[in-house]
């Protein structure tokens, strides 16, 4: 599914065969959230555009990626579900966890598989996903300082990769990649965002060792590194869980003899240092504008159509024809999420990139701009509502045998005659996406005290961090006694996701509970059903 481009420089005097009509009554911008704004275009093709845009000035808004049930590999999930998914969740934007996306605009991503995105992906300060090396494209990336640029192509240095073991930072270790499968000999870094655990096998070559993280594991270029500290020591084991603000270390072969070299103990410090390098469409020349450092939100791009407030050109037949487009562009004032509806004869015809790229600079004043997927994918979300018209038909059901299906219709073998298109649309489920959102200031509960005694009320969902949206470790008995543990990074009694949670160590199982599943020891009701 991956698109190759070439881009070239167009001179000025460059015609366009799109022409972008004005609007026959100018609309305006509608506030859809303190610093947020959205706007349909109706142009005259016809085309109707979704545009929303964040005010880069505002500290209160911020953008973020999303992952199809918060998974690397999650498979596919509808925007509306991501959005909903990381709405009141706790992110780390400010450098501090604990504060809360309220979602207001979410948009589709890149390229994927029915497994999960192509390209690379930065969550919420975590480098998640590997951009291809010298694939010849990146993505929009988002800074902590609210800078944004494109990135072009990238490749990570493996000398650049390394595991530190302080005091000293000449006593360090190189590691292979990031949330893939392990393979011989080697040191992958897993972060939260590959599920719930590794997903490695036992074995007598393996060892993992968990590491609770200070700030989310992030490029970070060498001698500097992000600080952790070591939980469990895990030899010939596998499959260790993940909690939110953790990474798992696991080596294989001659990467488990040199990391048992190192003589690791339990509350040793660790660093993690990670580096992108830049380099020009050529893939040969280093460019060291755009620097990747404290990158918070990325996700893979695909066609550059603008840059530096020059429209590109582009030779690739997907982006000479017209379809239903998704993209991002920005200027020195505002982020920009562009949807245009297609492939509807006489309400929405589409738009080719150099009419992406017309639209993006003449009616937003647009200076860069990145395209993701497009055709079907594209949808825009505000406030949990869809506001455009996918371009993926819905099917009516003929027979009982027939299901009605946005990813296609599905039928009993040897049943039935085909589905026909409805004259509805549907959501596409797709791998990843972006959002804007309004971040939300941190509160805690002072129920309890770190040393506290509890019980769960009744059955109870212990999960890897403080939320629904993190998966469940375990579920609890009614009446299981527990001790509320101190958080190393100050989520006491964190609120997410409608509940304060805390971190409760349940004879020997530790995870994060919701504050209205506990109680006193013998107190409370005895629901038979799950929690939270």
């Amino acid at each position: 599914m991956k698109i190759r481009y070439l881009a070239l420089l167009m001179v000025a005097a460059l015609v366009v065969t799109y022409t972008l009509a004005a609007l026959s009554t100018p609309s305006s911008w509608e506030a859809v959230a303190p610093g947020i704004d959205f706007q349909v275009f109706h142009l005259e093709d016809p085309n109707n555009v979704y545009v929303a845009r964040m005010d880069r000035a505002n500290p209160n808004v911020t953008i973020e990626s999303s992952l199809a049930y918060g998974r690397i590999n999650g498979g596919l999930q509808k925007v509306t579900d991501m959005a909903s998914r990381y709405d009141q969740a706790i992110n780390f934007w400010g450098q501090e966890w604990g504060a809360r996306d309220d979602v207001v605009v979410a948009i589709n991503g890149g390229y994927f598989t029915a497994s999960g995105p192509l390209g690379g992906v930065i969550h919420s300060g975590w480098y998640a996903k590997r951009f291809e090396n010298f694939g010849g494209y990146s993505g929009f990336a988002w800074m902590l300082n609210r800078d944004a640029f494109i990135g072009g192509c990238v490749n990570h240095r493996a000398d650049k990769q390394r595991i530190y073991f302080p005091p000293s930072t000449t006593n360090y270790m190189t590691f292979n990649d990031v949330n893939v499968p392990r393979y011989q000999n080697s040191l992958i870094l897993y972060t939260p965002q590959n599920g719930a655990s590794t997903g490695t096998a036992d074995g007598p070559n393996t060892l993992e060792v968990l590491v609770e993280m200070t700030q989310p594991a992030m490029v970070y270029p060498s001698p500097a590194y992000i600080t952790g500290y070591v939980r469990a020591i895990r030899d010939g084991k596998g499959s260790t869980s993940i909690p939110f603000d953790h990474v798992v270390l696991s080596a294989h072969g001659t990467a488990r003899t040199a990391l048992l070299s190192r003589g690791l103990k339990l509350g040793d410090e660790i660093g993690i240092s990670q580096e992108i390098t830049n380099y020009n469409e050529d893939c040969t020349t280093v460019n060291d504008q755009n620097s990747w450092t404290t990158t918070y939100a990325s996700i893979q791009g695909h066609f550059v159509f603008l840059k530096a407030g020059i429209i590109q050109s582009f030779t690739d037949p997907g982006a000479l024809e017209r379809h239903p487009r998704t993209a991002i562009a920005y200027d020195a004032n505002y982020i920009y999420f562009i949807v245009v509806d297609g492939r509807a004869p006489g309400v929405s015809i589409g738009m080719t990139i150099a009419e992406l790229a017309t639209f993006a600079q003449s009616s937003l004043g647009a200076t860069d701009g990145v395209a993701e997927d497009g055709g079907g994918s594209s949808v825009m979300v505000v406030n949990g509502a869809v506001q455009n018209h996918p371009s993926d038909p819905c099917y009516k059901i003929l027979a009982p045998f027939i299901i009605n299906s946005a990813a296609g219709v599905q039928r009993i073998p040897g049943r039935g005659s085909p589905a026909q298109p409805a004259s509805t649309w549907c959501e596409r489920p797709v791998a990843n996406g972006l959002m804007m959102l309004v971040v939300e200031p941190k509160q805690q509960s002072t129920t309890y005290t770190p040393g506290d005694t509890v019980s769960t009320s009744g059955y109870a969902n212990l999960r890897l961090g403080p939320g629904t949206n993190y998966p469940i470790l375990t579920t609890l008995p009614p009446g299981s006694g527990g001790v509320v543990l101190q958080h190393m990074n100050n989520l006491d009694g964190v609120l997410a996701k409608g509940s304060y949670w805390w971190k409760v160590d349940f004879n020997g199982v530790t995870g994060w509970i919701s504050q209205g599943l506990l109680g006193t020891p013998g107190k409370g009701a005895r629901n038979l059903l799950p929690v939270e």
